[in-house]
């Protein structure tokens, strides 16, 4: 459902500490931690959409 956030983020204190988020996706009760700009970057390539990426991939084949 698109009301729902599909994607939640906890910094607590370690996390804070140590430049990192914990990641959880919806419908999953896996919790992973990773550093912050790794976190960041992995998002960032889901949330283009599937066509830029293409591009992209085709322009950088070229």
């Amino acid at each position: 459902s698109l009301a729902k956030i599909p994607v939640l983020l906890v910094v607590g204190k370690k996390e804070a500490t140590e430049r990192a988020v914990s990641i959880r996706r919806l419908g999953s009760s896996e919790t992973r931690t990773m550093p912050l700009d790794t976190a960041l970057a992995a998002l960032l390539e889901e949330a283009r959409p599937p066509d830029l990426r293409r591009g992209e991939a085709l322009r950088d084949a070229a």
